[in-house]
């Protein structure tokens, strides 16, 4: 069965569930187990999953770097490739020819597996991410709970890469990185539930679906939109949250004894969850793919990088706080206001 490229953008629910019954009636006619085509089917998602992430990090890495050298009144990155765009490809390609290192006293254990227990959560969390109208590969009836469950298991891989390199520097970067992104987890939650408590569901394609008919929630619900923007950057460790690294101090970080592949993976992981960050904010709060004229994908894409593109702004703009000023933002500023926003959304809609 072949689809045409414009009814996959435009209206892919119906043509890709046909694909899938037609698929399936194909297979059983041949008398095949559907387990068999079910996991062919879910391979074929990861591998496109796999695919997206590996493009999409490395335009991003690209696209962070333009944003800088614009605030910064120089070039950045022009010589490889047009506009410079294959720039981040050269340095992927050397980052994979350098020699993979293992410190002396490093625990072998922790130390390979921090780099896959950081990328891996961010892998998982596009199970649930609604790139348009039957675009998503499990709309889950939990689909909050399920982000924020395997957003959080990173932190276990920057504390394993701390702990496993046998430098103390490292070691103090995985437990602020701890620190940070469980204070920032609680002031992100509450600044969600207000929209679960509007839709009356926690499916990420009922939260978009209710946009259609309400309007975006960034204007019903514009101090938890901002809550949750400042949360999530801290949540992905960029500046001006970017203490788990701190190279004024701690030279690196978590990462200081990884190199080659191993360093690569936790670079990928950083810009992923930069992206899904995004994409989060947009499927919450900014209508997801909704949109005129424009294909739904080509709509949530876009909205993606508008605030991928603030996310950088705030990056190349605020200078690093100290570690007790990120602490006492969250919890003395942050989930107060979160808590009484939350509050008054629930008094509000009570009474109206």
């Amino acid at each position: 069965m072949t689809l045409p490229l414009k009814e996959l953008l435009y209206a892919p629910a119906a043509p890709l569930a046909a694909f899938a019954a037609k698929a399936h009636a194909l297979w059983a006619a041949r008398g095949l187990p559907s387990s068999v085509l079910d996991l062919l089917f879910q391979l074929a998602i990861a591998a496109a999953v796999s695919g997206f992430i590996t493009v999409n990090a490395l335009f991003i890495i690209w696209f962070d770097r333009k944003i800088a050298a614009l605030m910064q009144l120089r070039k950045g990155p022009n010589r490889v490739g047009p506009f410079g765009l294959l720039q981040t490809l050269a340095d992927t390609l050397k980052l994979l020819s350098k020699e993979d290192l293992n410190p002396r006293g490093i625990d072998p254990l922790a130390f390979w597996l921090a780099p896959l227990l950081v990328f891996i959560p961010a892998f998982a969390v596009f199970l649930v991410i609604p790139f348009g109208d039957g675009l998503i590969a499990g709309d889950l009836n939990i689909g909050i709970l399920y982000i924020l469950a395997i957003s959080g298991l990173s932190v276990i891989g920057i504390l394993s890469a701390g702990w496993g390199s046998n430098n103390k520097y490292s070691l103090i970067g995985g437990l602020r990185s701890a620190a940070q992104m469980v204070s920032y987890e609680v002031p992100m939650m509450l600044a969600i539930l207000p929209v679960v408590m509007l839709t009356g569901s926690m499916r990420m394609g009922a939260i978009v679906d209710a946009q259609a008919g309400y309007g975006w929630f960034a204007f019903m619900q514009p101090v938890a939109f901002v809550i949750f923007l400042i949360a999530g950057n801290a949540e992905v460790n960029r500046a001006p949250f970017d203490l788990p690294e701190a190279e004024s101090e701690l030279v690196a970080g978590f990462n200081t004894e990884y190199s080659a592949m191993k360093f690569s993976l936790f670079f990928l992981a950083e810009y992923t969850n930069l992206f899904l960050t995004s994409a989060i904010a947009v499927s919450l709060f900014l209508g997801g793919w909704e949109g005129p004229f424009l294909p739904p994908v080509v709509w949530f894409l876009l909205k993606t990088y508008f605030v991928i593109t603030l996310l950088c702004w705030a990056r190349w703009t605020f200078p690093r706080i100290r570690v007790d000023q990120l602490m006492q933002f969250s919890w003395k500023y942050l989930l107060p206001i979160a808590l009484a926003n939350l509050l008054l959304s629930a008094a509000a809609m009570k009474l109206l």
